[in-house]
């Protein structure tokens, strides 16, 4: 019996955590090192680069049935890096932190991800998936409500809380250990997982976009409705990242994502053009409700296919896509709104979204997998 309860809480503590320290890197890298706005951009973007990195060797190892150990490894070296970013003596200290902290968010999700799959049947991946994420989702938008709450104490509470995820594991039965046979380093990169990672990787900069430029947007146009968009988003994006995922199963990866990323395109707009609270409201929960099943669907499209095969590292590699399209959106988008405003930088975000769709489109019908 695989222990997915427990498991689910592991990552969620995981997560609290690293949406936490996002929160507090803005004001304690300038108020610590004095730096400013691209050191503290640079803090909390590192650690992204690091989770890229680290998810496919996380899935490539739990695909060889040590998912247990490396989820244990994600939860210290999440607490090795909070603890580093609480005593850094300087900035390059910090940033190697972020990278030890990203490396153990990596670990902890991709392959705890695996292991919950291996005990799922086929026809019910893509709502397991979907929900098992709002593991690391949900950590995600409660983090820096947590890290608001706590204060001064954040570090020792980001600390705290990637401990626990490890312990939480630590006291679980051991795996089975039935995998693989470890593939080459050279073969990690499964067939199938390119193009829905391309997916979901344009959809992440939509993502980006809105976590990056949202509150900016909303400010610069003197909209009123800045100080709550963001719990907006996450509260529409939970709602139904929760109740939708089973639409995954019923319909199909391919017709989800194509669905409910044309959403998207259209709150992008809505942001872009919006000049009154009650439109910006309506277009941030939008931009919510989005985004809000292209993971679920992500992950279907890729088992279908890889055929089944190697779950771990599809989904490591397929989720490193997401990743690394926030990291770009940050700096490429708030590059556009220097130059052209913050309404370009959102158009420029909905034609992102406009090709994920086109890619959806292009791709084949789902396939069936031999299991």
């Amino acid at each position: 019996m695989v222990p997915v309860r427990r498991l689910w809480v592991a990552v969620l503590c995981g997560y609290l955590a690293f949406g936490a320290a996002l929160q507090a890197l803005p004001s304690y890298v300038p108020e610590r090192f004095g730096g400013g706005a691209l050191a503290s951009g640079t803090a909390v973007g590192i650690a992204f680069l690091a989770t890229a990195c680290g998810r496919p060797f996380a899935g490539w190892l739990a695909d060889a049935g040590w998912s247990r150990p490396v989820v244990i490894a994600g939860g210290v070296l999440a607490a090795l890096g909070g603890l580093g970013q609480l005593l850094a003596p300087n900035l390059g200290v910090l940033l190697l932190a972020r990278l030890v902290m990203g490396a153990g968010e990596a670990a902890l999700f991709s392959a705890a991800l695996p292991w919950v799959l291996a005990g799922t049947r086929v026809a019910q991946r893509g709502r397991l998936a979907g929900w098992f994420g709002l593991s690391m989702w949900g950590g995600l938008a409660a983090g820096p409500l947590l890290g608001t709450l706590v204060g001064d104490g954040v570090w020792w509470a980001v600390v705290a809380l990637s401990a626990a995820s490890a312990v939480l594991v630590l006291t679980t039965r051991r795996d089975p250990g039935r995998g693989e046979p470890l593939v080459r380093i050279r073969n990690l990169v499964p067939r199938g997982v390119p193009l829905p990672g391309a997916i979901i990787g344009l959809a992440a900069y939509c993502y980006g976009t809105v976590a990056a430029l949202l509150v900016l947007r909303l400010r610069a146009g003197a909209i009123g409705v800045d100080n709550v968009a963001l719990a907006v988003f996450a509260a529409a994006f939970l709602v139904v990242r929760f109740a939708g995922s089973p639409l995954v199963d019923r319909y199909g990866g391919r017709v989800v994502a194509a669905s409910t990323v044309a959403v998207e395109i259209v709150a992008l707009v809505g942001i872009a053009l919006a000049n009154g609270p009650v439109g910006a409201t309506i277009s941030t929960a939008l931009a919510g409700l989005g985004l809000a099943l292209v993971y679920p669907a992500c992950v279907s499209m890729t088992l279908d296919r890889v055929r089944g095969l190697r779950p771990g590292v599809s989904m490591g590699v397929m989720t490193s896509f997401w990743d690394l399209g926030v990291m770009v959106a940050g700096p490429l988008g708030g590059f556009v709104a220097e130059q052209a405003g913050f309404r370009a930088a959102f158009l420029v975000a909905a034609g992102a979204g406009l090709a994920c769709v086109v890619v959806l489109l292009r791709m084949p019908r789902r396939a069936v997998s031999p299991r």
